[in-house]
């Protein structure tokens, strides 16, 4: 078999899991709504190629995936060079991401992280100092199990061993959660307006004496 023959084997092997996804996608999608138009925050963390798709992520959900709307509150804690370094370098690699989610998140927030391999040190620490903070800590991984799903609430897990293959299906999940988060705020009721006062059409003249005469125009 070709490269892409073999390529495209691992990938047909994993979408059968994959499809048992839906439903937590779907239910991650209408949580997130919730939270995101309620003033809450996201923020997303990974490592390499995982960094590269949490900013992926924050980008759809701060500009928009499909239709216009309105902005939604999603930090990819890598992208701070200035704060990653400067964490790094002052506590250790391993505290890079868990110092900002403590900056950054507040109780009932969600921390979602990414990672193939589920072991990275510096996720475990994000996910000991969310649950510490009261935030919802979710996870992408590659197959279960694996110290980053026990360490999170929740974990959408790809079932495959190729490393390719569930940063892939990591892609197709980031796209459907910001799917869902747009349908949710679509489903949900537009805010009550208050009632309108009545309307005044003309000229008022106040007069001596405080006495209102209206005068039409």
């Amino acid at each position: 078999m070709s490269l892409l023959d073999t390529h495209l084997a691992h990938l047909t092997a994993a979408l059968p899991p994959f499809r048992r996804c839906e439903p937590l996608l779907a239910r991650w999608g209408a949580v997130l709504a919730g939270r995101l138009t309620d003033g809450g925050r996201l923020l997303v963390a990974g490592n390499g190629g995982s960094a590269a798709e949490a900013q992926h992520l924050t980008a759809e959900l701060v500009g928009k995936l499909r239709d216009d709307r309105r902005p939604l509150s999603a930090i990819a804690l890598h992208a701070e060079t200035s704060a990653l370094t400067a964490i790094g370098n002052d506590y250790g690699y391993e505290e890079v991401f868990a110092r900002q989610v403590r900056a950054h998140g507040r109780p009932d927030d969600v921390l979602l992280l990414l990672s193939t391999s589920g072991g990275s040190g510096n996720l475990l620490t994000a996910a000991r100092a969310g649950r510490e903070a009261g935030l919802r800590c979710w996870a992408f991984t590659g197959p279960t199990p694996n110290p980053l799903a026990e360490a999170c609430h929740e974990v959408l897990a790809v079932d495959s061993p190729d490393t390719q293959v569930v940063q892939e299906l990591h892609l197709v999940s980031s796209h459907l959660l910001c799917e869902y988060v747009e349908q949710a705020m679509t489903d949900q009721p537009a805010p009550a307006v208050p009632a309108a006062g009545p309307v005044r059409a003309g000229v008022e003249v106040v007069l001596d004496g405080g006495a209102v005469r209206p005068v039409q125009a």
